[in-house]
Parts: C-alpha cells; structure tokens; sequence
C-alpha cells in the first residue's frame, strides 16, 4: 500500500527536518574547527634572575642609644623631691623646699645604652663594598650592621646621605663584593614584571614579584616614583627592584596602606635619579641642588582658558622671593613657567626636579606665559639653602567701595604692605559676598589682575569689573599673605 498524502507530507516534513538539523551540526563542527585556539601565555621563571641578583643583596640592622635613668634619681628615689625634678627638670623650685634644694642641686650624669632601632635591606653598586639603602634605614642610628647571604656580617659607615630623596649611600670595609647591574627606569612598562629583594620583618632574602602598575607616580615627594603591586613590607626599605635582565631599576622606599602592611601598592625610586644623587654622595657626601627663589602651584583647566593657555600645563608662580635669581631673571608672581632648559613643563611638579638636578652658577632659558603671550627670560641658577624662608602675615586697613558684580567691596592698597612687596598696583578686598566667597576670595586679599589688566586702582579696577561679562568666566590674579594665585570667578548680576 502507498501512504495517504497527509502521511507523505508528515514523512518529507520529518526528512527536511532532520536534514536541517544535520546542516547546522555540520556548520557549527566546521566553525569551531576554523576557530584558532587562544594563545597561552606561561609565567615568567624566576629563578635564574633570583640566583643572579639575590647575593648582592644585604640585611641592614640599625641601632640607637636611648638615656638610662640615673640610679637615685626620679619617682623611685627616696627623696620626695625628686620626682618633681625627674618629671620638671633639676633646676625645678617650688614653695616649701628646704632652701639647700633650691640651689647648687647636682645634676646627675646621663647615661645611655645602646638598643636594637630597626631592619632594612640594601644592596652593592660596587665591589669595594659601597651600598645603596634608604635614609630612613640608616638615620639618627649610631650603629650600621651589613648581614650578607653567606651569614657574614660587617659594621657599616655612611657616605652621605639625602633626605630630600630619602637616599642615602653607606660603605663596608670587604673586597670583591657582587655589585648589582644598574638598569634604565626610564625604559620601564607598565605591566613589565619586576621582583623585590630584601628583609621583610627581618626575615632576610625574601623575593616578591610582581608587574609596574604606573610610571612616575607623583605623590607630592621631590621625586617621581614607580609604583607597583610587587609584596613590600615594612624591613624591605632600601632594597632594590630588579627587571627580568637582572638590572636594579629602583630603590623599594615607601608602601600606601592603611595598616601599615602590604595593599597592592608599592613605591620605589627610579635608579637614574638615584645614580644622580649618588654620584656627589661619593664626591661631597651631600647633595648641591639649584634653586630659582619661586613658590609655584598646579594650573587648572579655568585658569588655563581664563589667561588663555592652550592647555593645562606649567607651573604658576605664586611667590617670586625678592633677590632671588628668578627676581633678578623678571619672573612675576601670576606668571605660568612653561619651559625650563628646553623642556616642556608638563606637570607643575617637574619643575623643581628640573632646578633641583641643574648645578648652581649655570644659566638656562626659561619661557613663561604672560598676560596673554610667552615671554623669554634667562636665569642663573643659584644654590638650595638649608631652610626656607617664612611667610610673614598681611594687615589690614579700611575704606572700601561699593559691592561689584564680583561680590566685592575693595579698597586701596594700604602703604606698608604697597612698600613691603613693592606692589605697583592691586586693591585689597574689604568685604566678600557671593559669587567672590565660593570662588574662595578673602578678606585682605589684594587683587592685582584682572583677564590679564594690571589693576592700577578702585576706581579702574571698579570699570574693569563692570566690562565683564555675566556668565563669562574672569581670572584674577589675587596676592594672600606672600602667596599668589589665579583665581576664577563668573560675574553676577
């Protein structure tokens, strides 16, 4: 018998199906067979860079003296009197002290006792024994222990050290020493893998590793760093961070945590701005830095469009001190540096490293932006003193104008403070309302531009103040105490 047509129709649907089914199998098999497999990538092998590096790499331990109280003397003794002297000094009278007391009272001899201070790490860039360490490690101790791999230990002297750099260089009396490589930081990645060597908790020859999570992290130090995710512990400081070649590419100086142990973020400094500072360590056992005499701030992106720089970049000069090269070259407070030597001053930090590494006595072309324009200047570089100067506070004198657009009611500039910064113009402010208080001006600031116009006075700082326009964003350059800054503000009605 043959089927009915609604059975032949039934069998081709199943037919069709089937075949259908099979395609797509056939298809998805093919697909999957194209597809190339994703590549593996194996971990890197430690171990040869370990064996190479690892025994010039040393264990620091530091001590200190600490005073030891006098046998007879303070809250133990027999007289009742001495407690007052133990806690207020020997020299301490008070009413109803015998009178023999009060004066020719012996003070007693300070004796000391040598106690254990702290753990660090280092390591040779020489093989007469010179080792690169941290200055926290080494300072205010009055003992330097160097611990090699072999057990052998050694009393170390100190070089030089810096702490501005947080570096210090110090010296044991051996031959023969392994030195390290020294690398190029400025070749690092991020994402290149590094290891750290050193003690961490004492516990000595301790290897780490990790990848370089950024380049020249600035933290608000002197120097840039390099940050990583490479396990530093407290003990690890002054030991280095080794490339895969084997090469010292940084010092491991600092960790960011929030309870005092390892977090995912390290900080080493970069080994080429430490070679810089070792080289006169061995030379003069300290450091020699230039300095121009400028006090310099970030610059925003509304200030940068406001005095009409293309980007937000340089370094703005809030304070230039009187005499000093960077007064003698004509820099102005309000001035953005923009290039110092040749270089662009991306970040405002760059500039004191820029200063800092030229040797005092050299002269270098300097460009800063000035009202709208970029002025050449030449500055002979002097050298970095050992304090800073102070700020001295600004006084105050009345008489103001009416409140502007500005929220401001100013007033002329009173004569002693005109004569003490040698101010040509400027008015002070008397009074603040908004939108002058959440821009963030003050009560005696002197306002000494305005969109780059010298402000010669109230009533011409009055008409320039009434050509702005609202909405529009206004730059004032505002003197605080002996800082200047640019200082945005949007006009009122």
């Amino acid at each position: 018998m043959f089927p009915s047509l609604a059975a032949d129709r039934r069998i081709r649907r199943i037919m069709a199906s089937a075949s259908l089914s099979a395609l797509l199998a056939f298809s998805a098999a093919g697909a999957a067979q194209a597809q190339p497999a994703a590549p593996t990538l194996a971990l890197p092998d430690f171990t040869s860079v370990v064996a190479k590096t690892e025994k010039s790499v040393v264990n620091i331990r530091t001590t200190e003296a600490v005073p030891v109280r006098p046998q007879g003397i303070g809250p133990d003794s027999n007289d009742p009197y001495d407690m007052f002297r133990w806690f207020f000094g020997p020299d301490f009278q008070m009413p109803g002290m015998p009178q023999q007391r009060r004066h020719k009272m012996p003070t007693p001899k300070e004796k000391e006792r040598t106690v254990p201070r702290g753990v660090g790490s280092g390591f040779f860039i020489s093989s007469d024994g010179y080792i690169l360490t941290n200055n926290h490690v080494v300072a205010d101790s009055n003992g330097i222990f160097v611990t090699l791999t072999n057990g052998k230990e050694y009393k170390a002297k100190v070089i030089g050290t810096d702490p501005r750099t947080d570096i210090a260089l110090i010296k044991i009396d051996a031959k023969d020493m392994p030195p390290l490589t020294i690398g190029d930081s400025n070749q690092l990645k991020k994402g290149q893998w590094v290891l750290a060597i050193g003690s961490p908790f004492g516990l000595d020859s301790t290897v780490t590793a990790g990848i370089v999570s950024a380049i020249n992290r600035d933290t608000g130090d002197y120097l840039p760093f390099i940050q990583t995710d490479v396990a530093v512990n407290p003990g690890n400081s002054g030991g280095p961070l080794i490339n895969l070649a084997g090469q010292v590419v940084g010092i491991n100086s600092q960790i960011i945590s929030q309870s005092g142990g390892f977090m995912g973020i390290s900080l080493a400094i970069p080994i080429d701005e430490v070679m810089r500072v070792v080289d006169q360590l061995k030379a003069h056992g300290k450091v020699t830095r230039g300095r121009i005499g400028v006090q310099i701030g970030q610059v925003s992106d509304d200030v940068a469009k406001a005095i009409g720089l293309s980007k937000a970049e340089g370094a703005m000069v809030s304070n230039v001190e009187r005499g000093s090269p960077a007064d003698q070259a004509g820099v102005q407070p309000g001035d953005v540096i923009t290039r110092f030597g040749g270089k662009d001053i991306a970040h405002w930090t760059d500039l004191p490293r820029m200063v800092g590494s030229t040797q005092p006595g050299t002269r270098v072309a300097m460009e800063v932006w000035r009202k709208g324009k970029s002025v050449n200047l030449n500055v002979k570089v002097g050298e970095m003193p050992a304090t800073p100067s102070k700020a001295k506070a600004v006084p105050e004198e009345a008489k103001p104008v009416p409140t502007d657009s500005l929220g401001l009611k100013v007033k002329p500039v009173p004569a002693d403070i005109r004569s003490k910064d040698q101010l040509k113009g400027g008015v002070q402010v008397a009074e603040v309302e908004e939108p002058a208080v959440t821009a963030g001006l003050k009560t005696g600031d002197i306002i000494l531009t305005v969109n780059n116009v010298d402000v010669t006075g109230t009533e011409q700082f009055s008409k320039l103040v009434s050509q702005l326009k609202n909405g529009h964003t206004a730059a004032l350059l505002v003197l605080r105490g002996d800082q200047t800054q640019w200082v945005t503000i949007v006009p009122g009605k």
